[in-house]
């Protein structure tokens, strides 16, 4: 009941010590809501030169305007002070993040006030380096405490040449953590779908030399970029040192991907066999767009962002329009071009008009061209592929057509050669005779050869396979498992203290010893597709396809044990023996990684050895 008294009390103060407008303060507890928009709460007035905290603290309240979009969601306005106050109720201390999520404002400096004095300042903005603000985000955040029955006053003097959104709330750590990371997700998944869009297309462009493919995977990354950048993670993760380069990367980004956008859509929609006049306007607007990208970055920001914004909204709708054109003349690409650029058009149009200050929307200005952007490469992903399977078949029904006249060609060599044979009998008999009897050297060859292709993939020593069989079967089996999606286990194993098996016993005895430890590998191996190898030395490599890494521990514990139990003797004398295995297992993603999978077997077995041999370790990660 005192905490209300004493918020009211408060409140008829602050009615009735100024004259004119009244402001309103925001009274919270700790039981309030996790997340509070300040928008209703926000008042401001424009920034006079060499005007401070203190004489911006003295100004009446007629000096102050309630804030609204109208007068902030604009771009390159003059410097001005934002001011809100909050109450905390409670007598315990509440803990609060306050979060301006508007990540390219230039400079931001935030005065804490309470009763009167300034407690804290900052200064943030993207002409800071990142590492300077009070809390690494995004956004920029100023975690702090509200002192109990105290009235806190901030104000934030905002001076920018671009969008002056200030999206302001105020949020409890719990609430902030979570909001975090369902953000990071989606951006992350937002950003992780573009950029393997844009990789693919590169490698396809790289392969099949492809023009399309290389101007949709340049549209693409540099959109990836520039969405990055949009959302605070370029300047967070690529270049937090360089703040000046921040202010650069709208401005070159915006006109560059325009740029590819129309070199693209000339090759897509293929003007250069349909309208040449259209070929003609898709050049000299990637010419356009390839002059601002070099100078819009040397501009005033304010005015290369009209700019830039200016000519996203022409260069959308003169790619619309020749895209409908087309589609009307009866071209299917240009009829799925514009289903998927209608997207792109819509959501940069809303953009475009709430950054230029013509549409309020209660909405983020990115958000519509982000959906559009989405939907717009989805769908130019769709067109590339039913364009690439269309050349294929024009491809394919040119091969047919081909083997066609070629089959052709082939009959009527063949009927000429029967009307020699039948000319020439005994000629053709003799022909005949010859040819079996080649066929029979070929074939007698052809065995000669596998038997010696057999032999130089087995090790002479062992019986087993070598280390180039190995190699191969490991490119084989990775291929299969990245394919199919399956675990592949490799076994490395030594045998223990080998060398002093050969000063004790001899050269013959370690021989004798190599020989009985592949017979009882291969005898272990049950499946006809595992293999065993000699990998080198005293060392054996074993493949087990299918095989996850609980089943290869058990098939290594197995072949550990037999292997121990083994009766080796020479000379009357028995030789103790033992081995050391090195698993690791996993499902192939990459190219590499069947090697590094080989790698970690032999680290596992290296730390097996280690820890006093004659037992099984399978690969962990070394710890950072």
């Amino acid at each position: 009941m005192i905490k209300y008294i004493g918020l009211l009390l408060l409140t008829l103060a602050l009615l009735f010590s100024t004259s004119g407008r009244t402001e309103t303060i925001l009274a919270i507890g700790d039981d309030e809501e996790s997340v509070l928009e300040l928008a209703s709460w926000l008042y401001y007035t424009p920034s006079n030169e060499g005007e401070g905290i203190e004489q911006v603290k003295r100004l009446g309240s007629s000096r102050w305007e309630r804030l609204t979009t109208k007068y902030s969601n604009r771009i390159g306005i003059a410097p001005f002070w934002v001011k809100f106050s909050v109450y905390n109720y409670d007598h315990t201390e509440v803990d609060r993040l306050l979060s301006l999520a508007n990540p390219h404002l230039d400079r931001v400096e935030l005065y804490h006030v309470v009763q009167g004095k300034v407690f804290n300042k900052l200064v943030m903005g993207d002409k800071q380096p990142f590492a300077e603000r009070p809390l690494i985000n995004n956004h920029f955040v100023y975690p702090f405490e509200l002192k109990p029955e105290k009235l806190h006053t901030f104000y934030l003097k905002v001076d920018t040449e671009g969008s002056a959104t200030l999206p302001l709330s105020l949020w409890s750590q719990d609430a902030f953590a979570k909001n975090i990371e369902a953000t990071s997700l989606s951006h992350g998944f937002q950003l992780g779908a573009l950029t393997a869009i844009g990789l693919f297309s590169l490698f396809i462009a790289i392969t099949s030399r492809s023009f399309s493919y290389s101007y949709y995977s340049g549209y693409v990354l540099s959109v990836t970029l520039l969405v990055a950048t949009l959302q605070g993670f370029a300047f967070r993760f690529i270049w937090p040192t360089l703040p000046a380069l921040q202010q650069l990367m709208i401005p070159l980004l915006v006109p560059l991907t325009m740029l590819f956008a129309l070199l693209f859509t000339e090759k897509v929609l293929q003007f250069k066999y349909h309208n040449v006049r259209m070929l003609r306007i898709c050049r000299y607007g990637a010419a356009y767009a390839f002059l601002l990208t070099i100078t819009t970055p040397f501009l005033d920001y304010a005015l290369a962002l009209y700019i830039d914004i200016t000519s996203v909204l022409l260069i959308t709708a003169l790619l619309m329009g020749m895209a409908l054109i087309q589609a009307s003349r009866g071209y299917k690409l240009a009829k799925l071009y514009s289903l998927a650029w209608s997207g792109m058009l819509i959501g940069a149009f809303i953009t475009g008009l709430m950054y230029l200050g013509f549409i309020e929307l209660p909405v983020n200005h990115l958000t519509p061209v982000m959906l559009g952007l989405l939907f717009e490469i989805l769908f130019m992903a769709a067109i590339l592929a039913i364009r690439y399977n269309d050349e294929r078949k024009a491809k394919l029904r040119i091969k047919q057509e081909a083997l066609v006249q070629a089959q052709r060609i082939r009959q009527t060599r063949e009927e000429a050669l029967l009307i020699e044979a039948n000319s020439n009998e005994k000629l053709e008999q003799m022909v005949q005779e010859r040819t079996l009897e080649l066929e029979i050297a070929l074939r007698e060859l052809n065995e000669a050869n596998q038997k010696l292709t057999e032999q130089a993939t087995i090790d002479s020593l062992t019986g087993v396979k070598n280390r180039a069989a190995f190699d191969k079967r490991l490119i084989a089996e990775g291929r299969l498992s990245r394919r199919q999606q399956t675990p592949m286990a490799i076994l490395m194993l030594d045998i223990d203290r080998f060398k002093s098996i050969n000063d004790t016993y001899g050269h013959l005895a370690g021989d004798q010893t190599l020989r009985l430890i592949a017979q009882t590998l291969k005898e272990n191996l049950k499946r006809p597709a595992d293999l065993v190898s000699r990998f080198g030395g005293e060392e054996f490599a074993i493949i087990l396809p299918n095989t996850a890494e609980e089943g290869a521990v058990q098939v290594a514990e197995s072949i550990r044990e037999t292997v121990a139990d083994l009766p080796v003797s020479w000379e009357n004398e028995t030789i103790p023996l033992t081995i050391s295995i090195g698993v690791s297992a996993e499902i192939i993603n990459s190219d590499d990684q069947p090697n590094n999978l080989l790698e970690q077997a032999d680290k596992a077995l290296y730390r097996a050895k280690n820890d006093g041999r004659n037992q099984v370790m399978v690969y962990t990660p070394e710890p950072q």
